[in-house]
């Protein structure tokens, strides 16, 4: 069995009795200053390891496939009676919404009953099969330009169609048919309303153009490319776009979910650059100031970018949140139709990621060791060469008196 007095032999600590040991007011003094350095030292310390460190970089979204963004709105309209307002959102993935608002203006300009040069219109071919094999419709969708109004085969066989390749958003398709129709001289068909019974005349009015109109909601959108369009519409009345005004005030105009003004402050709170950009439109005017007679369109081009805050603690990562912030150009333009509000957004593909990097435990504790040890070493090392310097002086002094 191993005795007392082996075990005692490693004592790195040994101990020397107190009563060979001498105090001094300069150990005193010097013990208070080193007490008080490693307060300090271990409060930074502590300081250090609580405060939150970050790293931020610039990676691919991570959005699956499926996803979608929440866009939510709150538009005011001094000028829009809400009787006429309408909210219309398309993306470069679809080509049916922007189709159908093409069609839907071009019968406004365009009205079949007292100019006739051009009808829009669409099959399914999935129920009308042997229609789309007449034309060869091989892809979905397809968009044919019949000149003549049928499909009818010149003598070497070709077919009278063409087809279109351009963009499918509405403001082109709507191009494309001004294009077409510049060429055709229009018939003189009477634009007032001449021969049409007085039920009909009583259809057709004017845009109410006081009132005005508060528009609030939310989508879920594509993350694509889109429009967030507003504009007047009404299957019986037709507008007149000189008096039409879309003038707007955007009172609330953000991507992402809604985060609460306490999360907003908790987040800056920690990070300081974060949320300055979410939501850059708010509280803002956007005035036709009578640039243009007529038409005027006042357009919003949107680039929106993810940003995303991931904690790592305990060996775990999770999100603590996700917003979109974004820049905005806005423009008054002279618009081809009738004037619209136009939210052109276009998501980035890449996402900031700020990441939290809390410091170990372990790492907090080895430093407190160092910062003790090192300044009761440094403390002792100080004391030692003081004690041998007035030593020494005090043995120079007393020889020379000898």
């Amino acid at each position: 069995m191993v005795s007392t007095t082996k075990i005692k032999s490693v004592d790195f600590y040994r101990k020397i009795p107190r009563d060979l040991t001498e105090a001094s007011l300069s150990g005193a003094g010097l013990s208070i200053v080193a007490a008080m350095a490693m307060l300090f030292l271990f409060g930074m310390e502590l300081s250090n390891y609580i405060a939150v460190s970050t790293t931020t970089s610039v990676i691919v979204d991570k959005s699956s496939d499926g996803d979608f963004v929440h866009i939510d709105f709150n538009i005011s309209f001094p000028a829009l009676s809400c009787e006429f307002a309408s909210v219309d959102v398309s993306d470069v993935l679809g080509t049916k919404p922007s189709w159908e608002k093409a069609a839907e203006i071009t019968r406004q300009v365009y009205d079949p009953e007292t100019d006739g040069r051009v009808l829009l219109g669409s099959v399914d071919c999935t129920e009308e099969p042997t229609l789309c094999k007449r034309s060869h419709i091989q892809g979905y969708p397809t968009i044919r330009i019949f000149r003549r109004g049928n499909d009818l085969k010149e003598d070497h066989g070709h077919h009278e169609h063409e087809s279109y390749y351009g963009d499918r958003d509405t403001e082109s398709l709507l191009k494309m048919v001004e294009g077409l129709l510049k060429p055709i001289k229009k018939e003189d068909h009477k634009l007032a309303l001449d021969g049409k019974t007085d039920n009909a005349a009583s259809r057709i009015k004017k845009a109410t153009v006081s009132g005005g109109c508060r528009i609030e909601g939310y989508i879920q959108a594509k993350k694509v490319p889109g429009d967030l369009t507003i504009s007047a519409h009404s299957e019986v009345h037709s507008f007149d776009a000189s008096q039409m005004n879309m003038s707007h005030f955007v009172t609330h105009l953000t991507f992402g979910r809604v985060i609460s003004e306490k999360l907003w402050t908790d987040m800056k709170l920690l990070f300081a650059y974060i949320g300055g950009s979410h939501d850059r439109l708010n509280g803002k005017w956007f005035l036709n100031r009578g640039q243009f007679a007529a038409n005027v369109t006042i357009e919003h081009y949107l680039q929106v970018v993810k940003t995303e805050v991931v904690s790592r603690r305990f060996g775990q990562e999770h999100s603590l949140i996700s917003e979109y912030e974004y820049t905005a150009h806005s423009n008054v333009a002279h618009g081809y139709y009738y004037p619209v509000a136009k939210f052109h957004y276009e998501l980035s593909p890449m996402q900031i990621l700020i990441s939290e990097n809390p410091r170990s435990f372990s790492h907090f504790i080895t430093n407190v060791c160092a910062i003790i040890g090192g300044v009761f070493t440094v403390a002792g090392i100080l004391d030692s060469i003081f004690q041998n310097t007035v030593r020494m002086v005090k043995k120079i002094e007393l020889g020379k008196n000898i």
